[in-house]
């Protein structure tokens, strides 16, 4: 918390004193959550009184919406029109001919500084973002290009994460002169989503003319009026803005649309990526690596938005039409086994118009270029056990209850002060009542101990519950399992000749491909690398190479798959350099 307060005094250097120790509080709960992009870019989040105060990308710093609204003035700020927050809600970044000319003049930014977005009328800041120009760059453009790339927005999802509040009414602190019209052009936005954004998808697909903020139930609302012209909708129709508005043309909802979205990457994945000895195919490879690439430049896919709500339910109902078969080939790891390619929906699946045939041909060829992996959450989590029932049942839990460890910890803590049962001597020591002896302690120590350390308490607890574990793969729904997660398990093997093999295990429980592995460990070590089953499995396989390649496997799955230490066994078992393999 020290540390943070200290980073946010050097981020924003106009907040007091006070003002600093009002936004990193001493005392109340600040919690912090890690969230992915859809991109994939990992984010940070610190989160205060169920609201996101600010959000870490690649150790920087920024400030939220809700934020702003209690700091308007933290941040330089630019205003724009109305009409422009339904475009920024939905992805764009600002181009200079949204931005409204303030009599008063542009604060003056410099390339890069981090700016609040404002609407004309209202000093409440409703997207953070950053500058592509300086002050005089953008006036000497004569306001045209791209002024700023759009980080986050009020209604988008990391808003989302908060109380879902709406911009209070800060009044301006000058009279803005400048004119009342509409915007020359209402498409002043780039229709193309940021590198990193949080936006969700435009509200609606509603008509985006004169809008204009209005108070109604304490709570700013958009209240549209306007019809494009010919010429308008005409000019609209480049770049990127097609796309905004093909789908404001389309009259399906956003569910539908998001159906056939999914629909026409499965089959275009199926019919162009997916070859017969990339079978078995892990589901989540299958999404990941074939999938998303398919998508629609300007689209994305988002399960959860559709009406199918998870991935596996989707295969489900490819599944019931006999177009692929899923077997759970791992507990709780998803494959698939099967493709009908002479099936009358895939032979009929053309690539569609928005795929130049350089796309197509791309496509085709990139079947074995490899993927970006994004290392799945992983989740220590406990269940309560019979035997723990009455320490956790004053917490409402009952048995098969799950908790995380802070969770459990919070349980032991309230218990212990609502027992009275720390020890008045010595604080560092909870005394041991008839329910922690007999839910804690073996028989032969329940006439010995009377008094636990605190840490001793905890442990022995967290040793008693029954292991859990929970597994979130990217752009997947969680996953929990029994026991803890089987790591990564590198051997070496002794074969005829007195020559080495390395053995890979448990590859698939961490989303990670057995066959895709072995093919890039084989290209990098230049050595032969087979998938083989694992002795006394079934189903289960593994990845032999020729020789002692664990440097390579470390530097792989730690640095370039960035999964971490512990979740890999064998490693100490790499040569030691300058003596031979």
């Amino acid at each position: 918390r020290r540390k943070l307060r200290t980073d946010v005094a050097a981020a924003f250097p106009n907040l007091s004193a006070e003002q600093l120790t009002e936004f990193i509080p001493n005392k109340e709960e600040l919690n912090v959550i890690k969230i992915y992009c859809h991109k994939g870019e990992a984010v940070t989040v610190y989160m205060n009184n169920r609201n996101p105060v600010l959000f870490e990308i690649e150790k920087a710093l920024y400030p939220t919406v809700y934020t702003l609204w209690v700091y308007p003035n933290l941040l330089p700020a630019f205003s724009t029109w109305p009409s422009v927050l339904q475009k920024l809600a939905g992805g764009a970044d600002l181009m200079l001919p949204g931005v409204v000319v303030p009599s008063s003049g542009f604060p003056q930014v410099e390339r890069g500084t981090l700016c609040a977005i404002t609407l004309l009328g209202n000093r409440a800041p409703v997207a953070v973002a950053i500058a592509n120009m300086s002050t005089a760059e953008m006036l000497a453009a004569g306001m045209k290009g791209k002024g700023f790339a759009v980080l986050h927005t009020y209604m988008d999802h990391l808003w989302e994460y908060g109380d879902k509040s709406c911009p209070p009414t800060l009044a301006p602190l000058v009279t803005d002169c400048a004119e009342k019209e509409s915007p020359e052009d209402e498409e002043e936005m780039e229709g193309k989503e940021p590198a990193i954004s949080f936006s969700a998808d435009p509200l609606q697909h509603a008509d985006v003319g004169d809008l204009s903020l209005k108070e109604q139930d304490s709570c700013a609302v958009l209240v549209g009026k306007e019809e494009l012209g010919e010429n308008r909708a005409a000019e609209t129709a480049e770049d990127a803005n097609t796309v905004v508005q093909r789908e404001a043309e389309d009259s399906r909802t956003p569910q539908e649309q998001m159906d056939a979205l999914f629909n026409q990457c499965f089959f275009h994945a199926l019919k162009f990526k997916v070859k017969k000895s990339d079978l078995p195919l892990l589901t989540s490879t299958f999404l990941r690596s074939h999938m998303f690439s398919c998508c629609p430049a300007g689209q994305q896919l988002d399960i959860k938005k559709s009406s199918y709500k998870k991935f596996s339910k989707f295969l489900q109902c490819m599944q019931h039409q006999k177009i692929l078969q899923v077997k759970e080939l791992n507990k709780g790891v998803e494959s698939i086994v099967e493709v009908d390619w002479k099936h009358p929906d895939v032979k009929a699946f053309a690539v569609p118009e928005g795929f130049s045939s350089v796309s197509a041909a791309q496509d085709s060829k990139s079947e074995d270029r490899e993927q970006v992996y994004r290392a799945p959450e992983i989740i220590p989590l406990y269940g309560v056990s019979t035997k723990m029932i009455p320490l956790f049942q004053e917490s409402g839990h009952r048995k098969g209850s799950i908790l995380s460890s802070s969770e459990v910890r919070n349980i032991i803590i309230n218990y212990v002060k609502t027992n009275e049962l720390v020890d008045e001597t010595n604080k560092n020591f909870v005394k041991v009542n008839a329910v922690l002896c007999d839910c804690l302690l073996d028989k032969s120590e329940q006439d010995e101990i009377s008094n636990l350390k605190w840490d001793d308490l905890l442990s022995r607890c967290l040793e008693r519950l029954q292991p859990l574990h929970q597994v979130t793969f990217f752009g997947q729904e969680p996953i929990v399992r029994k026991g803890n997660i089987e790591p990564i398990d590198i051997t070496i093997a002794q074969r005829s000749s007195n020559k080495k093999v390395t053995i890979i295990k448990n590859l698939e429980l961490y989303g990670l491909d057995p066959q895709s592995v072995a093919n890039i460990l084989q290209q990098k070590v230049q050595a032969s690398a087979t998938i083989t089953p694992v002795p006394g499995t079934k189903d289960r396989v593994q990845v032999q190479i020729q020789g002692n390649q664990i440097h390579h496997l470390a530097k792989m799955l730690l640095e370039e798959y960035q999964l971490p230490r512990k979740y890999i066994q064998g490693l100490e078992k790499a040569p030691k350099l300058g003596r031979k393999k």
